[in-house]
């Protein structure tokens, strides 16, 4: 910034939009709220098709269970991160309504991305497969959702390199009389 434009790289007039209000959505969209209900009694004196049956019917429970727990806490991050990030980008980077729909999936992801980490957490990165001790499925989806939430990261300017990529909106930061570099 203080050398000015060392490269001499033409530098590129972004797209002008009027400013509009970003709403944050209704998270319960992206992570209904589920109820899993009761876990299922076990059968007594049941032979060994009932028992199969339970069996199958305590894990839809779990697998609803988890699916909830998981909506629950996604709600939660994606509205946090929407808070803390999306302030910032209306004010630095000119981000407006149209942008809405990169920033709900932006933290989407980031919400996934914490739940999957806190379940490797929970469950380890080996769990049991069939064949015996693997790597726990949960780090493929995670390395996955790691690679979208770098273009994401790219997109919307949320790391110092990509920020210097997105020039600032028109009168977003007022008179330089403050500025070090003046």
């Amino acid at each position: 910034m203080r050398e000015g434009n060392p490269g001499h790289r033409p530098v590129k007039e972004g797209a002008k939009l009027p400013p509009s209000e970003l709403i944050e959505p209704p998270w319960t969209a992206f992570f209904p709220d589920i109820k899993p209900g009761r876990k299922p009694r076990a059968p007594r004196g049941a032979d060994e098709e009932q028992l199969r049956e339970y069996k199958d019917e305590v894990a839809a429970w779990m697998r609803l269970k988890l699916a909830a727990e998981s909506a629950e806490a996604g709600r939660t991050a994606a509205a946090r991160e929407w808070s803390r990030v999306v302030p910032q980008l209306v004010i630095g980077t000119g981000l407006g309504a149209v942008d809405r729909s990169v920033i709900v999936d932006y933290c989407v992801c980031v919400a996934r991305l914490e739940w999957i980490e806190y379940r490797l957490s929970v469950e380890g990165l080996i769990t049991m497969g069939q064949r015996g001790p693997c790597r726990n499925p949960l780090t493929t989806v995670a390395s996955q959702y790691r690679t979208q939430l770098k273009a994401y990261i790219g997109e919307l300017g949320l790391s110092p390199s990509a920020r210097g990529r997105i020039p600032p909106p028109e009168g977003g930061h007022g008179d330089d009389d403050g500025d070090v570099f003046d």
